[in-house]
């Protein structure tokens, strides 16, 4: 069995979070036993949109996931001042997929796990990644390199679930997915 999480905080950016949820829960139809868990540092979040959602669990979750993804929004620049909240991962790409939604990508750099990677995010948080000495590629939308994967712009998760999801199980079980939500007469598929 395998699991992802997905790093949930306040003033979190909705589609990015959801558009990830729901990817991550289309791989059940293929893969039996895959979990996806919301996690966060308290019992619930509240979306920039005002959504409150429940956790499934904590931050403790991520360091058995096999799949970390760091949602995005305002209140990342928040949690990442923040020691405590930091100190709740000890994450390892060398058996983690770790994967970041634009401004989550700062998320990775504070948490040290952008050292010598290249990494892309949303334009509003570029110099901020730059800060970290993080070398950003401004022109993608997809920078992936090992284990760890970064992406930008909101639709991206698209592509940012697709290569993780071929890293977790393979890539049909990617292009089943990817295929579930394409628009009609562009090769979907049906996984309900």
């Amino acid at each position: 069995m395998k699991k992802a999480v997905i790093v949930t905080f306040d003033n979190f950016t909705d589609i990015d979070n959801f558009l990830a949820w729901d990817l991550l829960n289309r791989v059940k139809h293929r893969q039996p036993g895959f979990e996806v868990k919301f996690v966060g540092a308290a019992a619930s979040h509240r979306s920039s949109n005002g959504i409150d959602l429940a956790m499934h669990a904590g931050l403790e979750e991520c360091r058995t996931a096999d799949l970390v993804f760091f949602t995005s929004g305002r209140g990342v620049r928040a949690v990442i001042k923040d020691e405590n909240w930091l100190a709740q991962f000890n994450l390892d790409p060398s058996r983690q997929i770790i994967c970041s939604m634009c401004s989550g990508a700062l998320a990775l750099a504070a948490l040290g796990l952008l050292n010598n990677v290249p990494a892309t995010t949303y334009p509003s948080a570029m110099e901020a990644l730059k800060g970290y000495g993080v070398e950003v590629l401004e022109d993608k939308h997809l920078v992936t390199q090992g284990n760890i994967g970064t992406a930008a712009g909101c639709l991206a998760a698209v592509d940012l679930m697709g290569w993780a999801v071929a890293k977790l199980y393979d890539e049909q079980t990617k292009q089943d997915v990817i295929a579930s939500v394409l628009p009609i007469g562009q090769g979907q598929v049906c996984l309900y």
